[in-house]
């Protein structure tokens, strides 16, 4: 895991938007090898394009933008084993006091349903992760190298968020079951080499999407089995090869239910990975750089924060963007600080809340107010 040891780096989240005639592709596959074959082809080109943009827009650590999955979490079940039925999707609590917004935003709750484990769970994904790996191998291959690089891949815990259990007798063993499934693609991963990031949005987004109606206490219980079936999932992998991220969902809604960092921060930083990026740009969290104030962050724990809005439109300012780098440093070194967005910019593919060109203006913004910010932290 590189650090700012010389100026503040940059990086994302991960989801970016993928161009249209891929999206296409991923949603409508159609039968045979010629379709398979032209499938795979257009992601390797979209693959090489977006690094390339990635690397012309100033971001030091880049990946593949997730160009081969239709979802940042439901791609699991393309890779697993036991995903054969359907239940209702998953509904943020915040927008059930809204319901003429949540309608706006996200259809008819009714009508949404997402895949549901109905049998013995399996890791059957090798061949697709292969292919994702040699992809952004050979992009970083040309213009960068490979430790600039991550992956990006679901936690138990978020798989278990948006997929409900219908086969395993608890939900203890089926995260367990998850873990022990998912630790193939972890593993091969970290063994490609290039640095793994579990996405693991279940510690915060959790509390007001998957427990709503628990008790702050009762979340924590469960946030502390969800960390410790992820430390199970990537015992045999170095910490500093493993970056995770944390979030509250991906939308332009309320989020007046989510749950406070300060009341989840010390169950986060127990998890393996040393690196945490986490939503620090949006007027919901953009305060709770304090908690850092707080607490003693562990020497082997580095901080990324979201320097910038990934649900509107706003271009942040550079200036803004350097005082919230600065903010962190201070308190917790330069060294540990690392210039990130508060999380993916296509959470599905085809769902762009931002304008794709702004996006991009938006990851110019953050290394320019890196650059500000090392000419005064340096």
């Amino acid at each position: 895991m590189r650090r700012s040891t010389e100026r503040i780096l940059t990086t994302h989240v991960g989801s970016l938007g993928r161009p249209d005639d891929l999206v296409c592709m991923l949603r409508n596959p159609r039968a045979g090898d010629g379709a398979d074959a032209a499938l795979a082809g257009r992601i390797r080109t979209a693959v090489d394009e977006i690094v390339v943009q990635q690397r012309r827009c100033g971001l030091d650590l880049v990946n593949d933008g997730e160009m081969s999955k239709v979802s940042y979490a439901t791609y699991a079940t393309d890779r697993l084993t036991g995903f054969d039925g359907d239940a209702p999707a998953p509904y943020a609590s915040d927008l059930l006091d809204f319901p003429e917004y949540g309608r706006r935003l996200v259809g008819d709750r009714s009508e949404r349903t997402m895949p549901a484990c109905t049998g013995p769970i399996a890791y059957r994904g090798g061949e697709a992760l292969g292919r994702d790996i040699e992809n952004l191998q050979a992009a970083l291959a040309s213009c960068g190298g490979s430790e600039t690089g991550f992956m990006t891949a679901a936690s138990p815990g978020v798989i278990s968020l948006f997929m409900q259990n219908r086969h395993y007798p608890s939900p203890d063993t089926y995260m367990y079951a998850l873990a022990d499934a998912m630790k193939e693609e972890y593993d091969a991963i970290h063994h490609a080499g290039l640095v793994l990031q579990v996405d693991c949005p279940d510690l915060a987004m959790g509390r007001h999407v998957q427990f709503p109606d628990a008790s702050l206490e009762e979340f924590r219980a469960r946030a502390e089995l969800r960390v410790e079936v992820l430390n199970h999932a990537l015992r045999d992998i170095p910490a500093e090869r493993i970056r995770m991220h944390l979030c509250w969902g991906n939308y332009e809604g309320p989020h007046h239910r989510d749950v406070a960092l300060k009341d989840v921060i010390d169950i986060v930083l127990k998890a393996r990975p040393s690196a945490i990026l986490f939503e620090a740009a949006n007027p919901r969290h953009a305060h709770e750089w304090t908690v850092f104030e707080r607490i003693d962050l562990p020497a082997d724990k580095i901080l990324i924060p979201g320097t910038i809005d990934t649900t509107t439109n706003f271009i942040e300012h550079p200036e803004l963007i350097a005082q919230r780098i600065t903010r962190y440093a201070d308190l917790v070194g330069r060294e540990r600080v690392i210039a990130g967005a508060d999380c993916g910019f296509s959470s599905f593919a085809g769902f762009n809340a931002v304008d794709p060109g702004i996006v991009w203006a938006k990851f110019q913004a953050m290394a320019e107010g890196a650059r500000l910010a090392s000419e005064r932290l340096w």
